[in-house]
């Protein structure tokens, strides 16, 4: 993100000193809108790829859990003692850490990418705008003087920059992240919690 959060646009790419002609300032606009349209859809499909990850992760998890039960479960009834469960809760606690951190990284991603794609979205939204107004600039000039030729376009009026959301916006996806995180440590202790009570008692 911080590598995409630098870049800046302008007519090809490159920076540009003087004025250009109207043809090219558009052609230049059409780019900077079919790159950022391409970025919001990879972004997309990386926020998917992401979820089905969390998918796989959820099932992985709890086809450990049906292992780990299953066997603990399966032992002699005079085995099932409270000194001899503390292996499996210890095996269940270490892949219940692992299960949520696993979670927190994706879900971490998942904003990461999120907040990429609104930072491509009002790009792409202010390179449209700025398309439309040069085309009814030159547009009304045409109007009024029919056979000259348009006058040259400045750099300001093509020139796009990186846009990122406001602060608040940065500010929703760090609280919506805090309070994932929190709610998993909570579940986190809450099962193994209840991996204690459901092998000892």
């Amino acid at each position: 993100m911080a590598e995409e959060t630098g870049l800046g646009y302008s007519g090809g790419g490159e920076a540009v000193d003087g004025s250009i002609g109207l043809e090219a300032a558009i052609q230049a606009l059409n780019t900077i809108i079919q790159l950022h349209f391409e970025k919001i859809l990879e972004k997309k499909r990386e926020v998917d790829e992401q979820k089905k990850e969390m998918w796989r992760l959820f099932q992985l998890f709890f086809l450990f859990l049906a292992v780990v039960l299953a066997a603990q479960l399966g032992a002699p009834p005079e085995r099932l003692q409270c000194r001899h469960c503390w292996a499996p809760i210890g095996l269940l606690s270490l892949g219940h850490l692992a299960f949520y951190v696993a979670v927190a990284q994706t879900l971490r991603c998942i904003n990461g990418f999120k907040y990429q794609r609104r930072c491509h979205k009002l790009t792409l939204a202010l390179a449209t705008d700025r398309l439309k107004l040069l085309k009814m600039r030159f547009s009304s000039y045409s109007a009024v003087a029919a056979g000259a030729d348009p006058p040259p376009v400045l750099p300001r009026d093509f020139e796009i920059h990186y846009q990122e959301p406001p602060d608040s916006y940065l500010g929703k996806f760090k609280r919506s992240w805090a309070m994932h995180f929190g709610f998993l440590m909570c579940t986190f202790g809450v099962m193994v919690s209840a991996s204690v009570v459901l092998l000892c008692f």
